[in-house]
């Protein structure tokens, strides 16, 4: 169980009034985001306040009339859930810049530029979600936060998402090795072993994992596959 010392405070408002718990930091922002940890293990004192700060308590029948219960645990749960955290300011920062990679990574592995069919580099879309002011909502989920910077950046660089359908070749003496590593990138519509032991497929992707899936193919079959990007 955290301490009070470094515990923060969940608030959520209902009935006219701010019931706030305390809790720890990175157990409550685990929980919000639906990871397996106990509520018990979250609060730093199992009750509720009216004034967390000041240890002003509800009265009894202000809190069943709020949450249809006494149990504070469930209360907490309730708090945690639908209500709003007040991040540390560190725990605020690592949040956002962890948010921020992952929006990067994942706009740069599935967009490109529609002029020119090739992926943006990640240094490329960050500079552009600098410059578009993007600001990274710690409570919002990755989803929301690729929508809001996508419309963001768009009047800044031409990028749009995209799948792409690339045919391969794999020749007889990597193919076995090769075609599971292909089999997992993608969809994989279309397939074909030929007599000699090579493999032909198509596979639909993320327009952003080309390079991902050339440098794949490299590795794996010494330079030696054949690709072909479809229209």
């Amino acid at each position: 169980m955290v301490t009070l010392d470094e515990a923060i405070i969940a608030h959520y408002k209902t009935h006219g009034k701010m019931f706030e718990v305390f809790v720890d930091p990175d157990g409550a922002l685990a929980f919000k985001k639906g990871d397996p940890v106990k509520i018990e293990d979250i609060l730093a004192v199992e009750d509720v306040f009216l004034d967390a700060k000041n240890g002003d308590r509800p009265a009894e029948q202000d809190v069943i009339n709020a949450f249809g219960t006494k149990d504070v645990l469930k209360i907490a749960e309730k708090i945690l859930l639908e209500g709003e955290l007040q991040l540390t300011t560190e725990q605020r920062r690592k949040i956002q810049e962890e948010k921020k990679r992952q929006v990067v990574t994942f706009i740069a592995r599935n967009a490109i530029n529609p002029q020119t069919k090739a992926p943006h580099p990640p240094a490329r879309i960050e500079a552009a979600m600098d410059e578009a002011g993007v600001h990274i909502d710690p409570m919002k989920n990755v989803d929301e936060m690729v929508e809001i910077a996508m419309k963001a950046i768009r009047p800044l660089i031409p990028i749009r998402f995209e799948e792409v359908r690339i045919a391969i070749k794999l020749p007889p003496e990597y193919a076995a090795k090769a075609y599971g590593a292909v089999a997992k990138f993608g969809n994989l519509q279309k397939q074909e072993w030929q007599n000699n032991g090579s493999w032909i497929g198509v596979i639909s992707i993320p327009a952003g994992m080309q390079d991902d899936l050339y440098n794949i193919l490299n590795s794996l079959t010494k330079g030696s596959a054949e690709t072909k990007l479809l229209k």
